[in-house]
C-alpha cells in the first residue's frame, strides 16, 4: 500500500510538506504543490482516512458541477430545475452523486482538482455552466481524467459528451415567429455573454436570420443582465422595430424599460422562464426544459460510465407565449 512517506520520497520534499498539501494548508509554493500533486497521480495514492470513509460506498460516483456565481433570480431558477432533473435521474438510475459548486474548484490548479475528485471516487462529471473563460476546468475535461458531460457547450470527444438545445436553431424560431407576427426591417438584438457557447450559438442564429428576411440587425450584448438590457433598449429601442433578446430576463429589462418610454416594440426572450410572467407584457419565448437537459445528461453519463464515446444529444424546445395567468397557482 503505497504511503504518505512513498509520496514525499516521489516527489523530494518532507512528510510534513505532503501532509500541508493534502490539508490545503498556505504556505506552500505553487512548484512544490504541483510536484506532490504530481507523485499523488504518479502513486495512486489515496489518504488512509479518505479511503476508510470511501470504502462503504459505491463506486462510480458523479458530480454535478454548477455555476452559482450569477446573483440574479432567473440563474437560480434554472440551477434548481437542473439540480431536481439531475437528482431524480441519479436515484433513478442508482447512481451516487456529489453537488460540487465552481466557486469550490476556482483555486484550484487542474492537479488538485483530479485529486480533490478521485479522493471522493467521482469517474465522471457533468458541468452545467462551462465558458472559455475557466481555462483550468477545460484542462480537466481535455485530460481525459474522468467521463464529462458538458450543458450547452458544443464539444465532444471519446470521454465527453455535450447535451443541450439547438440554440442557433431556436433563436431563429422564435425570432422569426416574432418579426412575422410584426413585419419589421430593423431589429435590436441584445446578446448575451460573449464568453457563453450558448450566446455566441444563439447569435450565430439571428444573423443567419436577419440576413434571410433582408432585416438590418444592430447587436448590443446585454451580458444576461436585466439592467444592461434596460439601458440599451432606453438608447436604442426607438431606432429599432422589433427586440430580440438572448435571455427572458434581458427581455423582462427591456419590456420594462419600453413600458416606461411609454412606447410600444414586440420583444422576444429565451428560457421560458416563469419569471417572464411578470413582464406587465405577453412575449414569446424559447421554452427550455433545464430539468429534462439534466435528467437526459445523467442518462447519457451512465452511457459514458458503461463503455459508450461521447456524443452530441440534442434535447427539446418549444415557442411559448408567456403570460401572468400561464404561471399562477
Amino acid at each position: 500500500m503505497v504511503s504518505i512517506k512513498d509520496v514525499a520520497r516521489q516527489a523530494g520534499v518532507a512528510i510534513s510538506t505532503v501532509s500541508k498539501v493534502l490539508n490545503g494548508y498556505p504556505g506552500v509554493s505553487e512548484d512544490t504543490k504541483k510536484k506532490v500533486h504530481e507523485a499523488i497521480q504518479e502513486l495512486n495514492f489515496v489518504p488512509n482516512s479518505i479511503a476508510a470513509a470511501l470504502s462503504s460506498k459505491k463506486a462510480g460516483r458523479i458530480a454535478l458541477l454548477l455555476n452559482m456565481k450569477g446573483k440574479n433570480t432567473a440563474i437560480q431558477e434554472i440551477n434548481m430545475q437542473y439540480l431536481s432533473g439531475g437528482i431524480h435521474k441519479a436515484q433513478e438510475m442508482k447512481l451516487d452523486l456529489i453537488t460540487v459548486f465552481f466557486s469550490m474548484l476556482e483555486d484550484k490548479t487542474v492537479e488538485e482538482m483530479i485529486q480533490y475528485f478521485k479522493i471522493q471516487n467521482i469517474e465522471g462529471i457533468i458541468i452545467y455552466g462551462l465558458t472559455d473563460k475557466e481555462k483550468t476546468l477545460w484542462e480537466l475535461v481535455k485530460s481525459g481524467v474522468f467521463r464529462t458531460v458538458l450543458i450547452d457547450v458544443p464539444y465532444v470527444d471519446e470521454n465527453t459528451s455535450s447535451v443541450g438545445v439547438d440554440h442557433k436553431a431556436a433563436q431563429m424560431e422564435v425570432a422569426r415567429k416574432t418579426i412575422e407576427e410584426n413585419p419589421s426591417e430593423k431589429i435590436l438584438y441584445i446578446a448575451g455573454d460573449k464568453n457563453s457557447y450558448s450566446s455566441m450559438q444563439r447569435l450565430e442564429g439571428m444573423e443567419e436570420l436577419a440576413k434571410e428576411l433582408d432585416c438590418r440587425l444592430f447587436v448590443r450584448h446585454g451580458d444576461f443582465s436585466e439592467l444592461k438590457s434596460r439601458n440599451i433598449t432606453f438608447q436604442y429601442a426607438k431606432k429599432n422595430d422589433v427586440i430580440v433578446c438572448s435571455s427572458d430576463l434581458m427581455a423582462i429589462g427591456a419590456m420594462r424599460a419600453l413600458i416606461e418610454m411609454d412606447i410600444f416594440r414586440p420583444v422576444c426572450g429565451f428560457d421560458g422562464l416563469n419569471l417572464m410572467g411578470y413582464a406587465g407584457k405577453q412575449m414569446n419565448t424559447i421554452k427550455q426544459y433545464f430539468a429534462e437537459v439534466s435528467a437526459e445528461a445523467v442518462q447519457e453519463m451512465g452511457n459514458l460510465l458503461g463503455g459508450e464515446e461521447g456524443q452530441r444529444v440534442v434535447t427539446r424546445h418549444t415557442v411559448e407565449r408567456m403570460q401572468y395567468l400561464d404561471i399562477i397557482c
